[in-house]
């Protein structure tokens, strides 16, 4: 390579790494100039000029969303109960040489249901 092609390789490879730090750090602070949404369950920060009438209806969507989560899990026990009841009995109707392709499903459902439930007890 002669010297003119490669020192315009380096200054090509210098002006392409400017141009991607450069945009990387215009997107690093429009992502930071945006505000983060307010999360379920977490009262929002008060300030002076807030409305009361915003805040009152913030504490009555978390109220709703609580109470809407509580049912769902209420829901979901039940469900979870009918199948462990299903199980059991699956289980005393087999014996030691058999288990059923069934039995196997109903226990991954059951699985599957009690770590929705434990996400919602979270809040997640």
């Amino acid at each position: 390579m002669t010297p003119k092609i490669h020192r315009a390789l380096g200054w090509s490879k210098f002006l392409l790494t400017a141009a991607l730090l450069l945009s990387l750090g215009r997107y690093g602070a429009a992502q930071a100039s945006q505000p983060s949404p307010p999360l379920p369950g977490v009262p929002p920060q008060t300030s002076p000029t807030e409305d009361p009438w915003e805040v009152q209806q913030h504490k009555a969507m978390v109220k709703k969303v609580n109470l809407q989560r509580q049912q769902e899990i209420k829901k979901d026990t039940e469900k979870l109960l009918q199948l462990a009841t299903e199980l059991q009995q699956s289980v005393e109707q087999s014996n030691e040489n058999t288990l059923s392709l069934e039995v196997i499903k109903k226990a991954e459902q059951i699985e599957k249901l009690a770590k929705t439930v434990k996400d919602k007890m979270k809040g997640q």
